[in-house]
């Protein structure tokens, strides 16, 4: 938790607008997991007011949203411990951004948390790709993880997932993967990356995608 001070207010306020697009329109509750300042559940509230919206993060941020009275419920705590239980309610939508690589044990924490997942619910999730050629590139020719303040090698990190390690973790949990498909494919501005990727044939897309978007639901 220490090395989390160090981070600067940024690190925590993106809001996820590539996660907030697959949410379906009739999903009217959802809950973040490392819902960091706040900002993604104020912009689905802010898509659709009706929302009941959930957020839990292990930091208290000053100067975030975290407190806005447009956040249904704010929850502080870690996830891996005992003493948080979100088992009473449940979700249309958990998403969980670039969180599950921070856990000591994320394969229990999908086990856990499913039950808060509504029967026909979806998991909406990001996960940075270990396979990404400057990863690769750096321990090949640089002989270091080059660990840094953010991206696939951010410090904070304890696990490290490629495409298929991703796809195990959910279906450990008896989740059925629907989708996993690299964050470019959600950007607009990454069109040379997705010209690149169509002209490959998709060879080498585990190799230029920084994060994988997996949507999984129940019956894995």
């Amino acid at each position: 938790m220490e090395l989390y001070k160090d981070k600067n207010i940024s690190y925590f306020s993106n809001v996820r607008e590539d996660l907030i697009n697959l949410i379906p329109k009739d999903s009217m509750s959802i809950l973040e997991i490392g819902a960091g300042g706040g900002d993604t559940l104020l912009e689905i509230k802010r898509r659709d007011p009706r929302r009941i919206v959930y957020g839990l993060e292990l930091n208290n941020i000053e100067g975030s949203n975290q407190a806005n009275s447009l956040i249904d419920k704010f929850i502080f705590g870690n996830i891996e411990n005992d003493d948080v239980d979100i088992s009473k309610f449940q979700f249309d939508v958990i998403l969980i951004g670039d969180v599950l690589e921070h856990l000591i044990d994320p394969w229990k924490v999908l086990n856990k948390i499913k039950s808060s997942l509504n029967p026909k619910g979806l998991f909406i999730v990001s996960i940075p790709n270990a396979r990404h050629y400057r990863l690769i590139s750096s321990l090949l020719f640089g002989g270091t993880f080059n660990y840094q303040e953010q991206g696939v090698l951010d410090k904070t990190h304890l696990r490290f997932f490629c495409k298929k390690d991703s796809i195990d973790l959910f279906e450990s949990a008896k989740l059925k993967v629907e989708s996993i498909d690299p964050i470019f494919k959600y950007y607009p501005e990454s069109n040379k990356i997705k010209w690149f990727n169509r002209l490959t044939l998709g060879l080498f897309e585990e190799f230029i995608s920084l994060q994988y978007v997996v949507i999984a639901r129940y019956g894995g």
